[in-house]
Parts: C-alpha cells; structure tokens; sequence
C-alpha cells in the first residue's frame, strides 16, 4: 500500500520506524568504511615478491583496489607487462587470498568519524549494509577484527550473489538481504564501481574523497560528495528527503 503521510516521517529521530522497512545505507568497504590500503599493498608485493615480480607503489595500487582481487592482480601484471595465463592467475589469486586473510587488519583502521556517524544514524533508525568487491569471507574476517561486523545487516560481497560493482543486482542484493527498500536506501562509496551501480539501480549515491578511485571522486557524478564522515547525516537527509533534519537535534 502506497504511504500517504509525508515523506519526512519516515526519517524524523522522534518518530519511530514501526511500519515501514528501515531505511538503509550501504556502504562500499575498502576505501569507505576501512582505510586497507597498507594491508592490500604488503599482500600484494608480498604475492609479487614470491613469483619475483617487482613490486609496486600504493598510488598505482589505489587506483584498482575497488575491482576485486583477482581484477587487481590482473590490473598489476599488465601494468608491468608481465605475462600470465589463467593458471598463473589463479595461483597468484590463491596466494594472494591466503597471505591477505592472515594479514587482513595489521594496519586497517576505520576512517575517522566513522563509528560516531554509525552512532548517530543507527540511533536515527537507519540500518547499514556493507556492498563490496572484497570477497564476503575476507569481509567478513576484516569487519570482525574491527569489531564492526555486528553494525551491519547483510555483507555482501561478489561471490554471495555471483555478480558484482558495478552490477545494479549486487547494490539491490545487499539493500535486500538488510530488509530494506531502493526507495528509501542510500549508496556511499568512493569510486566509479559505487556510483555506476547506483545510478543503475536508481538509489542515491555519496561519493566520499577520501577513498580509492582511478577517478577524482568529484568527476564521479555522485549526488552528494563529503570530505569527512561527520558531512554523512546531513547528506542523508538532504537525498532522503529528512529536510528539517540539519543536525541531531530532536524536534518537539
């Protein structure tokens, strides 16, 4: 049945969420949520090093972390015309995954401000879900060592669903496995593979500068753009269409 109240109710802080789906917020994992890039560097030239491949610089690296493992690999390899074939490929994979599983959160940290933006939307009402290349095992395993995997609903990564960014069903797939609805769900990530999904899926997207994109997150075509994670509720609120709900001041 269609809602015939105002919008806004589904959002308010002194409203509860008893009759409709909780709104969601998906986020992207590797460069979104969790600063990994020095973890997903030493696996990398880790793996290079045992199959005597040079290594390569955190910056090349950043601009291929959101493809997934195994598109990084063969992102590396052609970037230092090395030649391979699926077998090859496959057992640097392999490697690739076991040395990152046990190295997974060495150096990886949340980015600032996450856990308190968490806080203050999960107090809201909202739900989260996590929408990632990273295989959901790994995900999974990283989120745990942070102590963070019980914020959210579903952890979806490309071998849960068997597709994956910047395929719409993945997003939807991970909006549904939370409980929640496209209409009232939001997508924050920082490269092209987060946004494109979105926009194919019809939700809203946040696009965060302070992630791994081959792509100047401004260029990405995002609806809203924050540098810091305490820029996330107003942006929510503007795409969700909470217009009185600036701050987290509660309304009489």
């Amino acid at each position: 049945m269609a809602h015939c109240g105002p919008k806004l109710n589904l959002y308010r802080e002194d409203i509860p969420l008893q009759t409709k789906k909780r709104p969601t917020i998906v986020f992207d994992l590797d460069g979104t949520l969790i600063e990994t890039a020095p973890d997903l560097v030493a696996t990398t030239n880790a793996v290079l090093a045992h199959f005597d491949i040079p290594p390569v610089d955190r910056a090349f690296l950043e601009t291929a972390i959101g493809q997934g493992a195994r598109a990084m690999i063969t992102t590396v390899l052609e970037h230092q015309s090395i030649p391979y074939d699926d077998a090859k490929l496959e057992e640097l994979f392999q490697d690739y995954v076991a040395y990152y599983a046990r190295n997974i959160s060495v150096h990886s940290r949340p980015f600032p401000g996450l856990i308190e933006t968490l806080d203050r939307l999960e107090a809201r009402g909202f739900a989260f879900a996590v929408c990632t290349n990273k295989l959901e095992g790994l995900s999974r395993r990283l989120l745990d060592a942070l102590d963070l995997s019980r914020r959210f609903e579903a952890i979806v990564g490309p071998d849960t669903l068997g597709v994956a960014k910047p395929d719409p069903a993945h997003l939807l797939g991970a909006i549904r496995l939370a409980g929640g609805d496209r209409d009232s769900a939001v997508m924050v990530g920082d490269s092209a593979a987060d946004i494109d999904a979105a926009r194919a899926a019809g939700v809203p997207s946040v696009a965060v500068t302070f992630g791994y994109t081959a792509i100047p997150a401004r260029e990405l075509g995002a609806d809203r753009l924050i540098e810091r994670y305490d820029q996330l509720p107003l942006a929510i609120d503007e795409l969700l269409g909470a217009k009185s709900l600036t701050s987290d001041t509660k309304h009489p």
